[in-house]
């Protein structure tokens, strides 16, 4: 169980919503993009798309104002961690493509049973999910999906999911999908493959000094 919580901390992610008007500009730029992975763009869009689903399975799951208010609190950087996670998913995707590993429907099941039990049922582990990874019930099945990639990745290395030969696999694949992020939510560090602050940007603040003033 170890394994697979820490499996789950490496595959989900949380985000600051507050952040200046952006703009982008000069040759690197990909208007419209929270990332561009592998030459396909994660849309600004689809990112907010997948907080709102976080924000609405926490709504749903906290009724009260006061708690819920305190959820968020407690995921203020929803918006980057998430797009982390929406990465690091590809990256770990193309790892697993790479060295031959593919998972089946009937092994997610498997693992989704087994972590049900675990949990108390079904909704005892969604909630738990929730709570602890910020994934929507909805993504669950997905989460576990890689969850067992990442697994099976290890072992097809010959290692486990915190040991150096795992994350040299991840960091390959992030080479070659050659991850670049909207600097607004941060850096790619490749080596690491994790999401780090913003090195050299390739937007423009429009809210700076030299923006044009409203009368």
């Amino acid at each position: 169980m170890h394994r697979r919580r820490r499996t789950a901390l490496l595959l989900t992610a949380a985000i600051a919503a507050a952040a200046p008007l952006l703009t982008a500009c000069g040759n690197d730029a990909h208007p419209g993009a929270a990332a561009v992975v592998g030459g396909e763009r994660i849309t600004v869009s689809q990112l907010e798309n997948r907080v709102d689903e976080v924000r609405a399975a926490q709504r749903a799951a906290v009724p009260d104002d006061a708690q819920y208010q305190q959820a968020i609190a407690r995921t203020g950087s929803l918006t980057r961690d998430t797009l982390h996670s929406m990465v690091l998913d590809r990256v770990l995707e193309r790892a697993a493509r790479d060295a031959g590993v593919t998972v089946t429907d009937r092994e997610v099941q498997r693992m989704r049973t087994g972590l049900e039990q675990q949990a108390g049922g079904a909704e005892a582990l969604e909630a738990a999910w929730l709570q602890q990874y910020g994934i929507p019930p909805q993504r669950l099945d997905a989460n576990l999906r890689l969850q067992a990639q990442a697994q099976k990745l290890a072992q097809r290395l010959g290692t486990d999911t915190g040991r150096p030969e795992f994350w040299r696999a991840l960091s390959e694949a992030s080479k070659e999908l050659d991850v670049d992020l909207n600097p607004r939510y941060g850096d790619w560090d490749a080596e690491k493959s994790s999401r780090v602050d913003a090195g050299t940007p390739w937007v423009r603040d429009v809210t700076a000094a030299g923006a044009p003033q409203t009368p």
